[in-house]
């Protein structure tokens, strides 16, 4: 047990190094992205897929924000959500010696994903906005966390919340590290995993969709040590995170003018995921 425990707590504190480095050098940029998504309307899935793709925590409550507000299409949103990957591409790159570059992988199918969906859903659903136009630039976009995404002051923004966020992802790295190998070595052994997973491999990805619809950083956290750790193939894995959007969906369902539009932006992604995750599955 002490040596399960020891793993599990190397292998986190790799995670929370790169963490804190990538959200530390993406606070400076997390403001800019949210007025890019919000101007730029002519290229919205392209943008949306672009700006979810970057592991930063915001970006899809930020773009629920603008959908509720009538300032990005339904497309864009679908964009976003499918390319969001929040803290699945730091733990995978934190991965030294081990499938670190599969990274690279799930990073461009979800972009290129995220942005053909969404062009596809404005060409069924044709876009439109407001008569409100553009957000007034003094109001504050609001992050995962709680965080004003616009106007803290440097030492929160650019230390304080990426250490806060971090230390969460460090934390619930080490349970997943410290219950998946436990259960490894209660089970049997990786033998007798990597059996049951065969066995259910065209199973893995709806596995691996339920955990991904769990609003909260902690299932990408858990989709992508379970994947590093041999536990689902890799098209589970872009299953999982596909549908993962964090908080965004929450933030959109909150609003009663939109529930209904929300369920169908929902239904979109849990198909698009799905469509993805099966065309991957037999990768490594």
């Amino acid at each position: 047990m002490g040596q399960i425990a020891l793993d599990a707590l190397l292998d986190s504190l790799k995670v929370l190094g790169v963490s804190f480095l990538v959200y530390f050098l993406l606070s400076f940029f997390e403001d800019k992205l949210a007025r890019l998504l919000e101007k730029k309307k002519g290229y919205g899935p392209l943008l949306g897929s672009l700006s979810g793709s970057i592991p930063q925590c915001g970006i899809s409550v930020v773009a629920s924000d603008l959908y509720v507000k009538g300032s990005i299409s339904m497309g864009t949103l679908v964009a976003v959500y499918l390319s969001t990957s929040d803290e699945a591409l730091p733990i995978i790159f934190s991965s030294f010696g081990g499938k670190w570059y599969m990274a690279f992988v799930l990073l461009a199918i979800k972009m290129v994903g995220g942005a053909l969906f969404g062009t596809l859903v404005d060409l069924i659903y044709r876009p439109t906005f407001t008569e409100r136009g553009s957000i007034p630039v003094s109001v504050c976009h609001k992050g995962c966390c709680g965080h004003e995404v616009e106007g803290e002051g440097a030492f929160h923004e650019h230390f304080l919340h990426p250490l806060f966020h971090s230390l969460k992802i460090f934390l619930y790295a080490f349970i997943v590290n410290f219950l998946f190998n436990w259960l490894i070595s209660y089970l049997g052994g990786e033998e007798a995993l990597a059996s049951f997973l065969s066995s259910n491999l065209y199973l893995s990805p709806l596995y691996a969709l339920l955990v991904g619809l769990i609003p909260n950083c902690a299932s990408s956290v858990v989709l992508s040590e379970v994947y590093l750790l041999g536990g689902i193939p890799f098209g589970a894995l872009l299953t999982g995170l596909a549908v993962n959007a964090g908080l965004g969906p929450i933030y959109l369902f909150k609003s009663k003018k939109s529930w209904k539009e929300g369920v169908t932006v929902m239904l979109i992604v849990i198909a698009s995921a799905l469509i993805m995750g099966y065309a991957f599955l037999w990768i490594a």
